[in-house]
């Protein structure tokens, strides 16, 4: 038998679900209260016993598809000390998020330049993805030039992963892969060279 509890996780991760569908759609998000709803096959009642608002609800999904990846990274990285190692698994584990399951990619690359939820909250989780390939360039660099570095990086894997999944750039899977991998790279031997 299902606890109450248990059924009102259920809802919510259903709502969730819903969210990254409609947050991460290919023409762009189209999230409504009626909408998640709609796709979640719950009442609006459901909805307002999890969220507050549609604003609120949007940043939940975009926090918990950001935490996703980030958990993704750290996992993949694991205990790898060299830093082609490192790389490689970083990449890869962000392009099985990403590409394999392209409404996330979407959430978390598109979605903060297009719904106005997500205008300043998609920028306060890039620190968290700069620290991570911070983490992974030389110790010899210092902190500014991590930083720099880290957040050059950051953007063009962005620009890279956004226009991959907007059809923009047709390479292999392996070929992205490897010339991120690459990017990050050269990023960490520039600052030993």
């Amino acid at each position: 038998m299902t606890t109450l509890e248990a059924r009102r996780e259920q809802r919510r991760a259903a709502l969730l679900a819903a969210g990254i569908d409609l947050l991460g759609a290919v023409g762009g998000p189209a999230v409504s209260v009626r909408a998640v709803c709609s796709r979640a096959s719950l009442t609006e009642r459901y909805f307002y016993e999890n969220f507050g608002d549609r604003d609120s609800f949007v940043r939940t999904v975009y926090t918990a598809v950001a935490e996703e990846g980030r958990d993704a990274l750290v996992r993949a990285v694991g205990q790898a000390r060299r830093p082609e190692e490192r790389a490689r698994r970083a990449v890869t584990a962000f392009v099985e998020l990403m590409i394999d399951r392209p409404e996330h990619g979407r959430v978390l690359l598109s979605a903060p330049f297009a719904d106005p939820a997500l205008s300043t909250w998609g920028r306060r989780t890039m620190p968290i993805f700069v620290a991570l390939i911070g983490d992974a360039l030389p110790a010899e660099s210092d902190d500014v030039d991590r930083l720099l570095t880290a957040t050059g990086v950051v953007g063009a894997l962005t620009a890279l992963f956004t226009a991959y999944l907007d059809g923009e750039i047709g390479v292999e899977r392996q070929r992205l892969v490897d010339h991120c991998t690459d990017l990050v790279l050269s990023a960490s031997n520039r600052r030993t060279a």
